[in-house]
C-alpha cells in the first residue's frame, strides 16, 4: 500500500550505545497472534444489493488443526448475520455463536492435524469497512465513471465481508465467484477461469489464486472498464481504466514491464505470479493497494500521468505497488508491528527503480525527499514509534505515522545498503526472499540475512534504526589552529532524549574539506571531538558528502581561528 501523502572501529562508547538499546529491546511486546489451526483455502461467493450496500456472502473456509482433539473454530467476522453454518461437503449443521467481531463454531467431533475441515458459511453483511460502494459520477453531462463496488483488506478489513483468520501471518489460497451486473467487469486475484450468465441480468466471474497469501490481499473490483493489454515475457499485464482513458493507462502503466525486469535483476527472484493487473477506482483512501496479482489504484493519482509535473508521482506509485509483489505479497510481515518490512521496502524500491532507469542522481533525489518528509514530521510528532511499531496494537492507527513506516524506512534501507555494501545487500535480499518465499517474516529474519551476506554484526544498526526512534540532529563546531594546521571539530548530537531514542547515535561518517576527502570518523558520543590535519584554513566542511548516513540533519558553524 502507498499512502497518498507519500506520493508527494568498536570502542567503549559503542558498547555503551548498544547496552542502552538492549534495555528496551528486551521489553518489546509480542505482536504475533496465536493460532490453533492453519487456514488452507477461502472459497468466496459474493453478490450485492447496491441500494442497501449489502453483501450476500457464501464462504467456505478450509483449515487444518495444529493439534489433536480440535473441536472449536474461531474466526474473525464483524456484524454478519448467518443464515447457516455447515460442514462441507456433508451438509451437517454446526452449532455456533457470535460475539463482537467473532464467530465461534463447534465441530461435530474432534479432529487432528491430519484432517482438512471445510466449513461453509452463508450470511449477509452491511460492511462498515472492507467493501465500498461508489456511485457513478459525471462532469459536464458526460460520464466520468460508472458505479463501482470494490474491496480493501489492509489492515484488518477482510473480516467485514468474509469469515477468516484475518491476520497477516496466516496464508491460504483463495477462490472468488463475484456476481455483477451484465456489462460490468470484475477484476479479481489470480487466474480468470471464466464467467457465467445467471439469467437475471447478472454475471458471475470466477477467479482462482492458488498461491497462498494473507487475507488482506484478497480483492475484487466491479465497474465498467476499458482494458488495455500488455505483456512482460509470458506474463500478461492488464490496465483497467475508465472508457476514454486508454491513453492515460499507457502513460501511467506503460513501464510496468521495465519495472518487473529491474526488480528481477536487483533481487534475483523472478516475478512470482502468472499475471499482474492494475485497476483504478474512485475515492480510494490510499494511493494504491498491492492486492495479490490485482493492484488497486487511486484514479486521481494515476491521472497525474496526463500532467507534465505528475510523471514522478505516477512512476513512484506504480513501482511501489509492483515492488510489493516481492515485499509484502511473496514475503509478508508476520504481524503489524513489522509492517515496515512491507512498506519500507516498497518505498526503497521506488528509489532503486529510479537508479536503474534514470541514474544514481535520481535515486539520491528520491531518498532526499523521503528524508526531508520524515525529518519534518518527526520534529513535531507526538506519537513517535520505531520502524518496529510498538503502537501496532491500535490497528486503526497503523497508517497514521506514514512518514516513519514509508519514508524513514526507505532511507534506513539505503543506509543498510551503504553499511554492508551493495553486493552484500542484494545478495542478502535474494537469500531473504528465497528462504521465506510464501511465508511471513520478522525484522530478525532480515538482520540474519544481512549479517550472513556481509559478515558484520548488525545488532547496533537494527537497535538504532529499526527498534529505536527518531534520528540524529548534529551541530558541528570548527576551530582552526594555523600553527599546527589542524581543524578541531566538536560534534554535538542535539536530538531530544526520550524513551527509545539513543542518547547518542553511532554514525560512521566521511569528511570532506574544501572538496578534498579527509579521514573518516566514527561518532559514538553525545559530544565528541575530532582533530584532522588541513593544509590551510578551511572554507567548506562537508559531513557525509555521499549521503551514506542520510537520516540526519547537520548544522556546521563558521570556523573559529585560535
Amino acid at each position: 500500500m502507498r499512502s497518498v501523502k507519500s506520493s508527494f572501529v568498536l570502542n567503549l562508547a559503542v558498547i555503551i550505545v548498544v547496552t542502552a538499546f538492549s534495555a528496551f529491546s528486551q521489553s518489546r511486546p509480542d505482536f504475533n497472534r496465536p493460532q490453533t489451526f492453519d487456514a488452507q483455502n477461502y472459497t468466496i461467493r459474493a453478490s450485492f444489493d447496491r441500494g442497501a450496500k449489502k453483501v450476500f456472502g457464501d464462504t467456505t473456509v478450509s483449515l487444518k488443526p495444529l493439534k489433536a482433539d480440535f473441536r472449536v473454530v474461531e474466526l474473525d467476522a464483524v456484524e454478519m448475520k448467518f443464515e447457516s453454518i455447515k460442514l462441507d461437503p456433508s451438509g451437517i449443521d454446526l452449532a455456533y455463536k457470535t460475539t463482537p467481531g467473532k464467530v465461534t463454531v463447534t465441530l461435530d467431533k474432534a479432529y487432528g492435524p491430519s484432517d482438512v475441515i471445510a466449513i461453509r458459511f452463508k450470511y449477509t453483511a452491511i460492511p462498515k469497512k472492507g467493501v465500498y460502494f461508489r456511485d457513478a459520477e459525471a462532469a459536464d453531462k458526460k460520464p466520468v465513471h460508472s458505479s463501482q463496488i470494490w474491496s480493501q483488506g489492509e489492515a484488518e478489513e477482510a473480516r467485514y465481508w468474509f469469515p477468516s483468520f484475518d491476520f497477516p501471518s496466516d496464508k491460504a489460497s483463495s477462490e472468488e465467484y463475484i456476481t455483477a451486473e451484465k456489462g460490468e467487469t470484475v477484476i479479481g486475484n489470480g487466474e480468470f477461469l471464466g464467467k457465467e450468465e445467471n439469467g437475471n441480468g447478472t454475471v458471475t466471474w470466477h477467479y482462482n489464486m492458488s498461491i497462498p497469501h494473507s487475507t488482506y490481499l484478497v480483492s475484487f473490483v466491479i465497474g465498467e472498464y476499458s482494458r488495455v493489454d500488455d505483456k512482460y515475457n509470458v506474463i500478461p499485464l492488464a490496465y483497467y481504466v475508465y472508457p476514454g482513458k486508454e491513453s492515460t493507462a499507457r502513460k501511467a502503466f506503460g513501464d510496468t514491464g521495465k519495472m518487473i525486469k529491474a526488480y528481477e535483476e536487483l533481487t534475483g527472484v523472478a516475478f512470482p505470479y502468472n499475471k499482474y493487473d492494475q485497476t483504478v477506482v474512485s475515492q480510494f483512501q490510499f494511493g494504491g493497494m498491492e492486492n495479490i496479482t490485482a493492484t488497486t489504484m487511486n484514479d486521481q493519482e494515476i491521472f497525474f500521468a496526463d500532467l507534465d509535473f505528475g510523471k514522478n508521482v505516477v512512476v513512484d506509485l506504480v513501482s511501489h505497488e509492483l515492488a510489493h509483489s516481492w515485499f509484502g505479497d511473496l514475503v509478508t510481515c508476520k504481524n503489524w508491528a513489522e509492517l515496515w518490512l512491507n512498506e519500507s521496502f516498497a518505498t526503497y524500491m521506488e528509489a532503486a527503480y529510479r537508479e536503474k532507469a534514470y541514474g544514481h542522481d535520481s535515486y539520491i533525489q528520491k531518498l532526499q525527499t523521503d528524508r526531508e518528509t520524515f525529518m519534518t514530521d518527526d520534529a513535531v510528532n507526538k506519537k513517535r514509534h520505531g520502524l518496529f511499531n510498538q503502537r501496532a496494537g491500535n490497528v486503526d492507527a497503523l497508517f497514521n505515522n506514514a512518514s516513519i513506516t514509508y519514508n524513514k524506512g526507505g532511507v534506513v534501507l539505503h543506509m543498510l545498503r551503504e553499511q554492508v555494501g551493495t553486493a552484500a545487500f542484494w545478495k542478502a535480499i535474494n537469500v531473504y526472499l528465497n528462504q521465506h518465499k510464501f511465508g511471513s517474516v520478522e525484522s530478525g529474519d532480515l538482520k540474519k540475512a544481512m549479517e550472513e551476506a556481509s559478515g558484520q554484526n548488525l545488532t547496533w544498526f537494527f537497535d538504532q534504526w529499526v527498534y529505536g526512534i527518531g534520528a540524529p540532529r548534529l551541530v558541528v563546531g570548527q576551530i582552526y589552529n594555523p600553527r599546527s594546521k589542524t581543524l578541531k571539530l566538536t560534534v554535538t548530537q542535539t536530538q531530544k532524549s526520550e524513551a527509545n531514542v539513543p542518547t547518542a547515535f553511532r554514525l560512521p561518517m566521511d569528511l570532506m574539506v574544501d572538496g578534498v576527502a579527509a579521514k573518516p570518523i566514527m561518532i559514538t558520543k553525545r559530544i565528541e571531538t575530532f582533530t584532522i590535519p588541513v593544509a590551510s584554513r578551511p572554507k567548506v566542511l562537508t559531513l557525509d558528502p555521499d549521503e551514506k548516513v542520510m537520516l540526519k540533519t547537520v548544522k556546521v558553524t563558521p570556523v573559529v581561528v585560535r
